[in-house]
């Protein structure tokens, strides 16, 4: 579970980094241009972070289902090699995925106002600046969105079915308790992630009549609240982590 959580706070520490120096830089200095390069690259890392995520939260959802259906051989499952396997091909098929989305917009020609809508590039609106065809590229994104995150949240969502029927097959009531419990940090990791993609993928794709403000707000939230929430629902719910948080609260404090 460890190993999981460390993986989900490098992909949030990954999207909070591709997007602070445009960010900072608007806010600081008001600088409002930026490279063709540099905004392919942080298109890149963001689509790249946000397709890990998306795969360690289904991993995490495998972990839950084993760690109850099958306690007793969680360690032999679920061993060191297993996953860092699943760190290496978490990685890999972010990459593999993100390459073609790049090359192609590579091809298309700018002559619109270059104006983003967002504090970052992101692909939907990168494309709308486009004069040439962007049907290819519209069906591309919307094809890795599907094998992605649409894919993922199907698996999650029947990982969740098997765990309640696994649950629900345990006699006492006080530990079919104990093993929903287990799973509500991991659930609302999975609604911070989920709501704020959905919701920015649906107004990209039809809420073109939307208010700019719409837009902005929600994507400025897609990137935000997981990185900002995570922390505090895993604290929250995991006596360790809270432990460790406020013994290390507490040595600042007597230090101070």
């Amino acid at each position: 579970m460890y190993y999981f959580l460390s993986m989900l706070s490098t992909t949030d520490l990954g999207l909070s980094i591709s997007t602070l120096v445009t960010m900072l830089g608007i806010f600081w200095f008001n600088a409002r241009e930026i490279s063709y390069n540099a905004c392919s690259s942080q298109m890149f890392f963001i689509q790249l972070f946000t397709v890990m995520e998306s795969s360690v939260l289904l991993a995490m959802a495998f972990d839950r289902f084993v760690a109850i259906s099958n306690p007793l051989r969680y360690a032999s499952v679920l061993t060191d090699l297993k996953i860092a396997q699943i760190g290496a091909a978490i990685i890999t098929r972010g990459t593999v995925i993100q390459i073609p989305i790049l090359v192609l917009l590579k091809r298309l020609s700018f002559c619109h106002s270059h104006v983003l809508h967002h504090s970052y590039c992101f692909h939907p609106d990168v494309m709308k600046l486009s004069c040439t065809d962007t049907r290819i590229n519209s069906a591309l994104g919307l094809t890795a969105l599907i094998t992605t995150a649409g894919v993922d949240s199907i698996f999650i969502i029947l990982s969740y079915l098997l765990i309640i029927k696994t649950v629900l097959s345990i006699a006492s009531p006080e530990e079919r308790k104990k093993a929903f419990s287990t799973c509500i940090s991991h659930v609302g990791a999975v609604a911070v992630f989920y709501i704020p993609l959905i919701s920015l993928s649906f107004v990209h794709r039809f809420g073109k009549w939307a208010p700019p403000y719409v837009h902005t707000l929600i994507a400025n939230g897609y990137l935000l609240l997981p990185p900002v929430m995570n922390p505090i629902i895993y604290s929250v719910k995991t006596k360790q982590i809270r432990r460790a948080v406020l013994k290390i609260l507490h040595s600042s404090t007597a230090k101070m």
